[in-house]
Order: structure tokens, then sequence, then C-alpha cells
């Protein structure tokens, strides 16, 4: 049927361009339609780009990494099978050039359906694969490059989640001889691994490059007493109904932050450096720093003012599971106005947070210990914590800052007045 050229589809919202993630074929691989072909990322989501036809690949444009804009020459067909290339449901075919040979065809695919959720980076296409008697947790493609290297992916280390072997590990022990990264004895080790910055992480990376370099930080840290809220926790949480969520110390924080915002509104804004705009939100979309496998997301509980307190515990327990296994809807990890991050038990006892940009404001949740305190002239023990909270200094003045974290203390403290 001759050569088909398939260009980079239309991926709608005004992207214009895409990064390489991951591909999943290479020269000479037969492929089938709807087959995926390729994972790409732009600015709102990654996507999986399907096969348009049956076909031979003959070429592919671009290694992970590199960027690609909508309508340029992705990938080469040697088309097979009975059907032809105007049956192809995704792809139209377009007039071929009149300088193109008579056996090429140029496709400009349709504008693919939207994902049903974003695709991580590198969790689409983890898999699992049984080899040497362990579970080996990697992708297609590099199963695919063990087995055209001899490689045993038993003896590779993996450093992703899980021990999942990425594709720095593998490049690694290539590039090693094939031996596994292994101190010997008091050996001296020479050896490097170059990693390239692409997908969700090269994204974190310009986004907190853009948040430092452009948001003069102010950092405020205020120790609580968190004795009475814990214990009020413990108590919902043993007299919750069967169809109430568990609650952790997050959804008492979100409450607090929602009653005090209304006599801080500019805190809970984001502002425009171009325009010179400070939008103010009259709802309170929080969002929920959370650590994933492919690296931080922040999904958003939105209208956060019109939850109690089961409805705060259940929406973020939802968005941060769809977050960590890629199935958050886009909606669901954009329009945050301010947000709260923790590392849990591993909070430290004060941290600088990083503003989400074009946020102007973010809440740091410290760990929690007990410690001897003062409390009416007499030593005893209280539970305390930190929050460390960082404002843009452009538009939050520190008095201000200083007043809003110390009205959440106040409510948090005595934890009644969260609710009356």
């Amino acid at each position: 049927m001759g050569k088909v050229i398939f260009k980079l589809p239309d991926l709608g919202e005004g992207v214009v361009e895409a990064e390489i993630i991951e591909w999943h074929i290479k020269v000479g691989d037969l492929v089938e339609e709807d087959q995926t072909l390729v994972d790409v990322m732009t600015d709102k989501a990654t996507v999986e780009i399907p096969a348009p036809l049956n076909g031979k690949i003959l070429a592919i444009n671009g290694e992970p990494g590199d960027i690609v804009t909508v309508g340029s020459e992705f990938i080469v067909f040697e088309a097979t099978g009975d059907a032809s290339i105007e049956e192809a449901p995704a792809p139209v075919a377009a007039p071929v050039a009149p300088a193109a040979p008579d056996n090429v065809v140029q496709m400009t695919p349709a504008k693919p359906a939207a994902p049903a959720a974003p695709v991580a980076p590198a969790a689409a296409s983890v898999a699992a694969a049984v080899s040497s008697g362990g579970l080996l947790l990697t992708s297609p493609s590099i199963r695919r490059r063990a087995a055209e290297s001899g490689v045993d992916l038993a003896a590779v280390a993996g450093t992703g989640p899980s021990g999942r072997i990425m594709l720095e590990d593998f490049e690694g022990f290539l590039a090693g001889g094939n031996r596994a990264a292994a101190v010997q004895g008091k050996v001296q080790l020479t050896g490097t691994t170059e990693i390239k910055l692409i997908g969700l992480r090269r994204k974190i990376a310009e986004k907190m490059a853009i948040s430092a370099r452009t948001i003069p930080h102010f950092t405020y840290v205020e120790e609580l007493d968190i004795t009475e809220v814990e214990a009020l926790r413990q108590h919902l949480n043993k007299t919750r109904s069967a169809d109430q969520p568990k609650l952790t110390l997050l959804p008492f924080l979100m409450q607090a932050l929602v009653k005090v915002i209304k006599d801080f509104p500019t805190v809970n804004s984001t502002f425009d450096e171009e325009s010179g705009i400070i939008t103010q939100y009259e709802g309170v979309h929080i969002g929920i720093a959370a650590q994933t496998d492919d690296g931080l997301k922040v999904p958003v509980v939105k209208h956060s003012e019109a939850l109690d307190i089961w409805q705060c515990a259940a929406e973020v327990a939802r968005v941060s599971e769809a977050a960590k296994n890629n199935t958050a809807k886009m909606n669901e990890l954009t329009g945050s106005s301010i947000t709260i991050t923790s590392l849990g038990a591993l909070g430290g006892v004060v941290s600088t947070p990083v503003i989400n940009h074009p946020e102007v404001g973010i809440i740091g949740v410290n760990k929690m210990q007990e410690r001897l305190v003062m409390v009416d002239g007499q030593v005893t023990t209280r539970l305390m914590m930190n929050l460390s909270s960082s404002f843009d200094h452009r538009i939050v003045d520190g008095y201000v800052a200083a007043q809003m974290i110390q009205a959440m203390k106040a409510l948090i403290e005595h934890p009644a007045t969260i609710f009356i």
C-alpha cells in the first residue's frame, strides 16, 4: 500500500507542541491499528498516541525529551492489510502533495479524543515481568531492549518505586558493562550516569524555577499546640459511621483555613505578572500537594468552603488517590487558589515551602511530636506541630500573613471554635 507519513495530531486546547516521553515502538516493528505508539506530554496532560492503521514502522522522528510541533512529520509507516487508508477511523488522509512520490500518503490525524485522565509519563506503561524467580517492574520498551541486548533484568538494580527498573537504571547497567552497580569491599567507584530531565519531572522543575525566580518568598513559622484537635480527631474516628471517611489532621486545617480566609481574602488569590492583575477568589480551592510515584502533583479540592469536615476528608482522599493512580481529570489537577503541603511523618521541625505559582500563599505542615512545654506555669507534655508557610511578598504583607496564621492557630488550638 506504500508509505504513510503520520503527523503529530492536534492535541486540543490550543496545544501547539508536545514533549516525547516514551516510545513503545522501534523501526521495523509491525503494529496494529489503535496500538499505543508513543506517550507525549503537553502543558495539560500526558497523552497516548495510537496507531492510525496496521503497518510496519519505517521511521520515527524524535527521542524522549525532544519537543515536536503539532502537524510535523512524526512517524512513517508502510501500510499493510486489506483496509484502505481512508478506512482508518482515527486519522484523516490529506491530499498528496504534488512533489511527493506517488506511493507516499501524508496523514494529518483528526483531533484524538481527550484522555479520560492524565497518563503519568512512566506509570502509563508499567507492567510486571517474572524473571529469575522474582517480580520485576519495568516498561515494555525496556523489556524489549533487554531481550535485544541479551540482558537478564533480574541483574539490574531498579531505583524506581517498588524497585521498578527505570530507563536510567537500564542504561547505567549497559554502560557499566552489564554489571550491577555494587560496592565490592572498598573499591573506588568512578562511573557516572547522565539522566535527561523529561516529562513530569521537567514540568515540576520548570514550575519550581519560575516560582523561585519570580516570587519573592516570605516564610513565616508558627508553633501550634494540637493536643485538643488530635483528641477530637481520634474521638470522631472512633464514633464515625461506616459511610464516613477516616479523618486526618488535614480536614481540620482546611476547615480552619476556609474560616480565616474570609478575613484575609488577599491570600486566596493568584497573581498574573504580565498583566499585573491579582485575582481574588470567593471560593476556596485548596491544592493538596501529593507525592506520587511520578513526582509531585497538586490535586485540588474545589469549593472547600461548601464542604463539611467529613466531605473535606472524602474529597482529599478521592483526588489524592486519583493523582497517585493517574486517573485524575485535568480540572482536578488545576485551578487551586491556595495550597497545603505536608511531608507527613517526614515533615521535620521546619520547612520553607515553595509557592505553587501563580498562587500567593502555601501552608506547610510539619511533623507532630510530644514536647515538654509550660502551661499555666506548670511543665507538661503537649502534642506540638509547626506550620511553615510562605507568601508572595509582592501581594501579601508580612504582618497580614502573620495575622492569618495566628488566626488559624487559635482555631486549631481550640477546635470547637472551628465549627462555631
